[in-house]
């Protein structure tokens, strides 16, 4: 079963977005801010991270920074997708840069969800 850690502080779409990958068999992990994501990297492997863009602490791009600079390279090159509420503020150059290797705009498409998620984990 693939392990997908989900980075999001909004409860609502976590939920949402754990109930619709546990549906297609994921096995969601969630954390509130991107430092906790990084905490979760060490104790334990994923196989894709969902980053929300706006989170306290450490946001999704300084999230996403921080996971691609690992020392470890197989956590280093982990499939990231960004879900960003306000997809006018960067490009999609600029969560390639930080480097995500796809985005989701909110409100959450969950077709593009579950598309995008399994495409990234089934490699």
């Amino acid at each position: 079963m693939k392990k997908v850690l989900i980075a999001e502080d909004s409860s609502v779409i976590q939920n949402l977005a754990k109930k619709i990958l546990e549906f297609q068999n994921f096995e969601i992990h969630s954390v509130k801010n991107g430092q906790q994501v990084l905490d979760a990297m060490e104790k334990e492997d994923f196989d894709i991270l969902l980053l929300d863009i706006n989170m306290p602490v450490m946001d999704g791009m300084d999230c996403a920074r921080a996971v691609r600079g690992l020392a470890d390279a197989e956590k280093a090159n982990i499939p990231i997708i960004a879900i960003t509420g306000n997809a006018r503020n960067y490009t999609m150059d600029d969560f390639k840069s930080a480097g995500f290797n796809d985005m989701l705009a909110k409100p959450l498409n969950f077709d593009a969800l579950v598309a995008q998620v399994k495409a990234l984990t089934e490699k």
